[in-house]
């Protein structure tokens, strides 16, 4: 019996995902539960398992292509039996939205696709065919509309590349990445400003409490002080947990905290720490563990990856002093954590070595001035320095 694999809800708003790969090919045998491809959505790769044991019969959505939810995706089936007569429809139940345009438009020979009108089935065939992403291709026909020389133009100036140069296509993640940034710097007036903490009481604690924590399977970062000591601060001052709103300032009443993770090559991904002031310090550095070293080995949900209302990001990791980073929309700000170093301080009119690090905060001027972002950040400052030990 024929078993059909659609493309699941994985949370809401999610109408659409990206087929990154396929781990079992065509003539494959497969075991229920076992992963059977890679999708991805909103920058977090998923993988989707086989809902039955059996062979694969037919794969129905290429790699780097795109699929709404209720989609056909394979077929898995018995060995040697026909997928003739089976029709490609969709999951009974799920309902599928309208997108206004695809995360990332893939052509294939259709006279319609989303996002970029009539395509005609010769253009969406030479497209396919030479792998055209049809959202970089200028259209000439009547009302934009892209012709069948348009394609072939895109091919032929893309084939003259100098043979010493690479070109590197983009992925879905570095793609989203891109487009967010540009947008979130051409809406808010972004203003910075920077700190030095000294993390002596921090760094004491960190050593008295280290082992009891790995007793209980918790690594403790420095992240975990640093995102707890960015909810005492929100706290403390709820404009900066806010969005803009042309009616108003919206300010939140939760306090769920984005951390910026490193995924490598591939770019960046930031799940949220939900209700982060309500979290002690064993309980936030579980969660940084967590969500770091799933984010790394592509286990997050969508549904983890939203909802924020800050956003931190400890680029000092790097070894990076400060920076300006971007806020991540539509948040008030975003707080940067700079490199540890010993530096020589004055401290009560004495010079001292102290394990020091800059805090920089970027936040949207049009929420807070000069004043306010700095009792923020003077109160993540103070959280940091008089860590009681």
């Amino acid at each position: 019996m024929t078993t059909k694999v659609f493309v699941p809800r994985l949370g809401e708003g999610v109408d659409e995902v990206t087929v990154m790969k396929w781990l079992k090919q065509v003539g494959d045998s497969i075991k229920e539960l076992e992963p059977l491809l890679e999708i991805n959505t909103d920058k977090v790769d998923t993988e989707i398992p086989a809902p039955t044991s059996g062979v694969v019969l037919k794969i129905e959505i290429q790699e780097g292509q795109v699929a709404k939810v209720g989609d056909l995706l394979a077929l898995i089936g018995e060995v040697g039996e026909s997928v003739e007569n089976v029709k490609s429809a969709k999951a009974p139940k799920a309902p599928v939205k309208e997108s206004a345009q695809p995360a990332t438009p893939t052509p294939q020979p259709a006279t319609h696709i989303a996002g970029f009108g009539f395509i005609s089935p010769v253009v969406a065939k030479i497209a396919a065919e030479n792998g055209v992403d049809l959202s970089q291709v200028t259209g000439t026909g009547m009302d934009g509309r892209i012709t069948k020389n348009d394609v072939l133009n895109y091919v032929e100036s893309a084939s003259r590349i100098p043979p010493t140069d690479v070109l590197q296509k983009h992925t879905p993640i570095r793609k989203s990445i891109a487009e967010h940034m540009v947008m979130s710097k051409a809406t808010s007036p972004h203003v910075l400003t920077v700190m030095e903490t000294d993390l002596t009481r921090v760094e004491k604690h960190r050593a008295a409490h280290r082992a009891a924590f790995e007793k209980d399977g918790v690594n403790l970062t420095f992240t975990a002080y640093f995102m707890s000591a960015s909810a005492t601060a929100l706290k403390a001052y709820p404009l900066a947990n806010s969005s803009w709103n042309d009616a108003g300032v919206l300010i939140h009443n939760d306090i769920n905290i984005g951390m910026a993770t490193s995924l490598g090559e591939e770019g960046l991904i930031v799940p949220v720490i939900k209700n982060a002031d309500k979290l002690s310090l064993l309980e936030m550095a579980r969660s940084v563990n967590d969500f770091a070293s799933r984010a790394r080995n592509k286990k997050l949900h969508p549904d983890e990856v939203k909802g924020g209302t800050f956003t931190l990001t400890n680029h000092g990791i790097s070894g990076s002093l400060f920076a300006f980073p971007i806020i991540n929309q539509p948040q008030c700000g975003i707080l940067g954590v700079g490199a540890l170093q010993k530096r020589v301080v004055v401290v009560d009119d004495m010079i001292a070595i102290r394990p020091m690090t800059y805090l920089s905060f970027a936040f949207d001027h049009r929420i807070l001035d000069g004043a306010s972002a700095d009792w923020f950040l003077a109160k993540v400052k103070a959280a940091l320095e008089n860590w009681a030990e």
